[in-house]
């Protein structure tokens, strides 16, 4: 199976060469040429373990790799750095199914394609003969940054650049990030938003005179975005898997069609489960939940795309985000794979700040719901959720349940909860009536509160010194990322 740009002026290339690329030379985003053919039978996934899904799925998407070669990743990826035995865990609330994805090295929903991808791509570059180091390029929100510094740690023959926005991101997510010890990571903050980041590090990883500089040196470019389809295949294992959860328990028969909320900015996570759907996960509707920076809430509700509008630090700064790379691909499928249209929309973005949806490519997206919850609406859902069941949810995860009841959907539902309360400690505490003392007694604070164990991975972090400190200009990004690569 080849990957095609979705701007389709790059050369078709397999599973192991668009995880090595990252990102089209023309500055597209790899899709499938063509959809896998996986069989999904219900009645046998519902016996399977996770990892057994997950060999599934990469063996369908990832096909020029061998079935050693999967498993090894699979044994690798999903192994004892998670907290819980089968990868993610559910909580029901009536219809409602949490997924709990936050059970990984980093208390991220990341982690779980994360753990895969350092993997996937040293596999890659052997199948493909290389002796390059590969330079991990990534911007991050918050938890890309940490959660692929946790897979890429150390890993030889790679190095893990990582630019994050100074303000934004929680306590713990900058704990996370400045005291990592892996000696390939490099970690820069910078004094713009992640928008600034992500659009610096996409300018990077298509400059060919820096890429001609890397290639001198005998290192090439990748990135641990979602913007990467390594990145992106594995996302789509824990909605297979949710579904043959929901069978085996028997809260759904085998076909029915489910929702999907996700709370999501750049797109990746809502854009996995569209693309389980496309090999045959039965859905209903896909609900996008965006915080205050509601860009997708009005894109979807009216086919245009507008990031020119103010950017807003919230209490849910993951999704802190103003234009969603991933969001390409899913244009890409609506407008009947209609490359000249996706460009069309691309260079409006940048060079006119919007973009309109034909109207065709616009009813190929009525399966798609929209809303958005503002940070006093997060802070309100914490306290809810957790008066309703006593049960603790992150602000991001909170931004899902919002919309998920303003919507009002009806049926049963998944809402992936994407990272653990205890990240974002002070806002669930504030959420819940309390005063956050420092930084490591409001974890105690919210332990004793929501009668929940702080994980050891937080613990340790203040066991650890703090080794990144440095913050620059956008504009320096070149100028930082060749003194790390090449000193």
């Amino acid at each position: 199976m080849n990957y095609i740009s979705t701007r389709g002026q790059a050369p078709a290339v397999t599973a192991s060469q668009a995880i090595i690329n990252g990102i089209a030379p023309d500055g597209g985003l790899y899709v499938p040429e063509s959809w896998p053919n996986i069989e999904l039978d219900w009645t046998q996934l519902q016996k399977q373990t996770y990892a057994d899904i997950a060999t599934l799925i990469f063996d369908g998407f990832f096909d020029d790799f061998s079935v050693n070669e999967i498993d090894c990743v699979i044994d690798k990826a999903y192994g004892k750095q998670w907290t819980t035995e089968d990868i993610v865990s559910y909580h029901q609330a009536d219809d409602l199914f949490y997924i709990e994805l936050f059970h990984g090295p980093t208390l991220a929903f990341k982690d779980v394609a994360l753990q895969a991808l350092p993997h996937l791509m040293t596999t890659a570059a052997k199948k493909q003969g290389l002796d390059d180091g590969i330079v991990i390029l990534t911007a991050t929100s918050g938890d890309t940054g940490t959660a692929a510094m946790s897979g890429f740690g150390d890993v030889q023959h790679t190095d893990i650049v990582v630019f994050y926005p100074e303000v934004g991101v929680s306590d713990i997510q900058r704990r996370q990030m400045q005291t990592e010890p892996a000696h390939n990571a490099h970690v820069t903050a910078i004094s713009g938003n992640f928008d600034d980041a992500q659009k610096a590090v996409k300018s990077l990883l298509s400059d060919q005179s820096l890429a001609a500089d890397l290639a001198d040196k005998h290192l090439r470019f990748s990135s641990a975005n979602s913007i990467n389809i390594g990145r992106l295949v594995p996302q789509i294992v824990y909605y297979i898997h949710a579904y043959a959860q929901l069978v085996k328990q028997h809260q759904i028969a085998s076909g029915e069609a489910i929702n999907i909320v996700v709370p999501t900015g750049n797109f990746g996570n809502m854009l996995a489960a569209y693309y389980a759907s496309q090999i045959g996960l039965p859905v209903a509707q896909f609900v996008v939940a965006s915080n205050e920076n509601n860009v997708l809430t009005d894109f979807f509700n009216t086919g245009t795309y507008d990031r020119q509008r103010t950017f807003k630090v919230t209490n849910a700064p993951a999704m802190d985000i103003l234009v969603s790379s991933n969001l390409e691909r899913l244009l890409y499928f609506a407008s009947g794979r209609n490359t000249e249209e996706v460009r069309e929309y691309m260079n409006a973005l940048d060079e006119q700040g919007h973009y309109t949806l034909k109207p065709s490519t616009q009813a190929n997206l009525s399966q798609f719901k929209a809303a958005s919850a503002s940070q006093t609406e997060v802070l309100k859902t914490i306290k809810r959720v957790f008066e309703e069941g006593n049960y603790v949810i992150d602000p991001h995860t909170a931004v899902g349940q919002y919309v998920y009841n303003q919507l009002d959907i009806s049926g049963t539902t998944i809402l992936a909860a994407t990272a653990s309360p205890f990240k974002f400690a002070d806002t669930v505490l504030n959420a819940l009536g309390e005063t956050p003392l420092n930084e490591y007694d409001g974890l105690k604070q919210l332990a004793d509160k929501s009668n929940v164990v702080i994980p050891e991975q937080i613990q340790l972090l203040f066991q650890r010194p703090v080794i990144h400190t440095q913050t620059i200009a956008p504009n320096q990004m070149t100028t930082v990322l060749r003194h790390q690569i090449f000193q």
